[in-house]
């Protein structure tokens, strides 16, 4: 009889909205083309597990570094989604560069900033992000800040890479000064 108890927890993935001025009050975000799969070619802000022994912030900033080569200073968090479904918590913050430059780390064929308007919302690696980046958006053309908490709930049918076949639950802003 086998007399230890085995715990299947949530994992919980951390990243960053990484903002950059474009110039003439042009906001943008940073962006990796995923290398690997899932989603492999598609677009995502830096993002990846979490490491025992780490904040929650510490992992943003190195997934950012591994994925953009770019250091980052956390300004404010942003959303925290339960995806249910697959058993991850993902958490997202604000984050500014600290120092000009990026590059694709190993993870990522490239990186690059996008306007807001030009954000590839055809080409996201997963309905998190889409959920994620239109509160961005949304949030920033009505020149407010916002930490965004909720569940993405997928109905169980069709692709599950679809954003169409999910809903928010629970979606709660609170604002930030």
């Amino acid at each position: 009889m086998c007399e230890s108890v085995f715990y299947e927890n949530p994992r919980v993935v951390v990243g960053c909205m990484v903002e950059v001025d474009l110039g003439k009050d042009l906001p943008g975000l940073l962006l990796c083309r995923r290398a690997i799969e899932p989603a492999l070619g598609r677009w995502t802000p830096p993002a990846g597990y979490l490491e025992l022994g780490e904040s929650a912030r510490a992992g943003a900033a190195r997934e950012t570094w591994e994925e953009a080569r770019a250091r980052v200073e956390i300004t404010a968090p942003f959303a925290e989604f339960d995806l249910l479904h697959v058993g991850q918590l993902y958490r997202m913050y604000r984050a500014r560069l600290v120092q000009p430059g990026f590059a694709a780390g190993e993870e990522s064929l490239e990186v690059r900033t996008f306007s807001l308007a030009d954000i590839p919302f055809g080409e996201l690696a997963f309905p998190v992000l889409e959920v994620a980046l239109r509160l961005y958006v949304a949030d920033r053309r009505a020149n407010t800040r916002a930490v965004h908490l909720g569940s993405l709930v997928w109905s169980g049918e069709g692709s599950r890479f679809d954003v169409s076949n999910y809903t928010v639950e629970g979606h709660l802003a609170f604002r930030l000064a």
